[in-house]
């Protein structure tokens, strides 16, 4: 028979021993559930363009796909990155990435006056925060500017002459931040290698 020294020590045993078996069951429920001081949040990352937004546009990275605008009477065809969309046609469209950051855009009415007579229109025309001309060489005057929205922005416009013409035909200009300017002139040469007018009937301008 035990002492009532032994039923209190056996007493105390038993109590330890649900106390040990109850905490054991909690820690798995916490562990289970996530619920434990010492779990590990791991966050989601956001999703990102396919273009590192640090590094910039770059040519590399880019796939390009043949577009058709302009009218029915007068098609012109020229590659752009594939992914970029319009949301309209005719002879002004402008194909945007999907997120918004880098363009290009194509202006198809034509002109009487030469390409050299745009630019210089256009270059004294722009009026933006920190505007500043970089270079107007092969008809094509590329500037930087500060967007209200967006920051930093750069520009590249390049006009084209109507066949062996004096007058232009189509103006290009792609658009993008400053750190993606040898993508966005990737995106311009292509623009302009691949630019293909309608028949000799059709390409003078008005």
């Amino acid at each position: 028979m035990l002492t009532p020294r032994h039923q209190a020590l056996v007493a105390t045993l038993a109590g330890m021993t649900v106390g040990v078996a109850v905490f054991g069951t909690v820690l798995a429920i916490n562990s289970a559930t996530g619920n434990d001081s010492a779990q590990t949040v791991v966050a989601t990352p956001t999703p990102t363009p396919s273009q590192n937004a640090t590094d910039g546009l770059q040519p590399d990275a880019l796939q390009f796909v043949a577009q058709t605008f302009g009218s029915d009477r007068s098609p012109i065809t020229a590659e752009v990155p594939s992914g970029w969309k319009s949301s309209q046609s005719g002879t002004r469209p402008r194909y945007v990435d999907s997120t918004g950051v880098w363009q290009v855009r194509f202006d198809a009415r034509g002109s009487k006056q030469t390409p050299a007579a745009l630019l210089a229109a256009r270059q004294g025309s722009i009026d933006e925060p920190d505007y500043k001309v970089l270079s107007t060489e092969n008809s094509t005057l590329v500037y930087t500017y500060t967007d209200a929205t967006r920051g930093p922005r750069m520009g590249l416009s390049r006009w084209i002459p109507a066949g062996d013409s004096d007058r232009s035909a189509v103006e290009i200009t792609v658009g993008g931040r400053p750190q993606d300017e040898a993508g966005l002139r990737a995106v311009l040469e292509r623009a302009t290698e691949t630019l293909q007018l309608p028949g000799s009937g059709d390409d003078r301008p008005s």
